[in-house]
This record gives structure tokens, C-alpha cells and sequence, in this order.
């Protein structure tokens, strides 16, 4: 997912107030439209949510166990039921996936692994499962569950979906959110795993520390062709 050589540089924004879920939206579409017409570039908007769920394409209204807690929006990304909120890091993917290979599951691997790449720079270490998108963290601290093993907890969600070949939606990671907030839904339809975020794993990290480490390792996995 390199960038070639004469791509410009991605341009990234951080939004400083709560952004309304629908207006998130309609922003990002008309930007990847401006993108699929040659008038925008690629970019990365970071930004916090108000309270709310959303409802992938894959969603089972069964996994809305309080439908009334928060607002819920459907959503024409990737996934299931997910929780946004105060102390996530909501960061909106806007590329050019056709310049960068045109492989959808290798676009959600590299999202995945500037993740876990981030993470890492924090001591945490975040694992891929199959069958199960995002990224998540062994529990040893935790007792054993019934079948003898660590319980794994999920630290950060992936969503996106792509229109002539252009990203948008993409991935969350909690930072300190309220994690009781994701008990109003099965996240991700995964009931037999938990939740976690960097602060409740120990970690006094401020969503400034996420925000510079977020846009370090970006730019190793996504960078131009050549970088490292």
C-alpha cells in the first residue's frame, strides 16, 4: 500500500471539538468524490465522535442490546455494530487505493499493521485474529478463561469502504474512552471478548502522544515506495 514516488504528500487534519456523526460523513464522501475527480488530494482527519453506534453493513439488529442509550447510525462501511465517543481516536482514511496497488485486503492488512506499529511505540503489543477485524491485546493480567486461556480484549476497530477505489470511514483506537459505553452493543458481534484502551491498560497516553505516533507510523507503512 506505498504510495508511488510522485504522489503528494497526504495532508492531515485534527479536528478540536466533537464532530457530528452525519456531517463526519457527508464530508468525507464529498472529499473522496473531490479525490475520484482529480480535484482533492489524499488525507487523514483525525477527530473525536459525541456519544453513538453505528451499524456497519454487516450488522445484526440483534447486537443493539440498548437501542435507546445512544444514537445509532447506519453506516455503509465494512462491520458490524461499533461505539464512537469522547477518548477514541477516530481516524477517517482518505486514499487513492487505485494508485496503491488496487488490493482491498491488502489495504486492510496495512491498516492493521499502522496499528499494531503504533501500539508497539506504547509497549503494547496488538494481534490479528482470523475471523476477527481489528486489532486486539492478550490479557494476561486477567484471569484465565474457562477453556484455560488468556482473555483478549479489543483495543482498536477497522471499517472502511471504498468508492472508485477511493478510502473512506477506516479505524478507531481507544484511548480513554468509557468503556462501559460498549456495553450497549455486541462489538463487532464478538460477545465472548472485552474491550480495552491504552489508559485502562495502564498507560497514561494522551490522545496528543496517539495523534504523533499515529502520523510516524503511517508514514513507514503507507509512505512512498522506497521509504522503510
Amino acid at each position: 500500500m506505498k504510495a508511488p514516488p510522485d504522489m503528494p504528500p497526504v495532508t492531515w487534519e485534527t479536528a478540536d471539538t466533537l464532530v457530528d456523526y452525519d456531517a463526519a460523513v457527508a464530508r468525507m464522501e464529498a472529499h473522496a468524490d473531490a479525490m475520484a475527480r482529480g480535484e482533492a488530494g489524499e488525507m487523514i482527519w483525525l477527530l473525536e465522535h459525541p456519544p453513538l453506534y453505528t451499524a456497519g453493513t454487516s450488522s445484526d439488529p440483534k447486537d443493539l442490546v440498548a437501542p435507546d442509550r445512544f444514537p445509532v447510525y447506519p453506516s455503509k462501511r465494512g462491520g458490524q455494530y461499533t461505539y464512537h465517543g469522547p477518548g477514541q481516536r477516530v481516524a477517517y482514511v482518505m486514499l487513492d487505493v487505485g494508485k496503491r496497488g488496487r488490493d482491498v485486503r491488502a489495504f486492510v492488512a496495512a491498516l492493521e499493521e499502522w496499528v499494531i506499529r503504533t501500539l508497539a511505540e506504547f509497549n503494547v503489543t496488538g494481534e490479528r485474529r482470523d475471523g476477527r477485524v481489528g486489532v486486539w491485546v492478550v490479557r494476561d493480567d486477567k484471569p484465565l478463561t474457562a477453556l484455560g486461556q488468556s482473555p483478549e480484549d479489543k483495543i482498536a476497530a477497522i471499517g472502511v469502504r471504498l468508492r472508485k477505489w477511493i478510502s473512506f470511514h477506516g479505524i478507531s483506537i481507544n484511548v480513554e474512552p468509557d468503556l462501559e459505553h460498549f456495553s450497549g452493543i455486541v462489538p463487532c458481534g464478538i460477545s465472548d471478548h472485552g474491550v480495552t484502551s491504552l489508559v485502562d491498560l495502564g498507560l497514561p497516553v494522551t490522545m496528543g502522544d496517539v495523534d504523533i505516533v499515529l502520523q510516524q507510523c503511517f508514514d513507514k507503512v503507507f509512505g512512498p515506495i522506497g521509504d522503510k
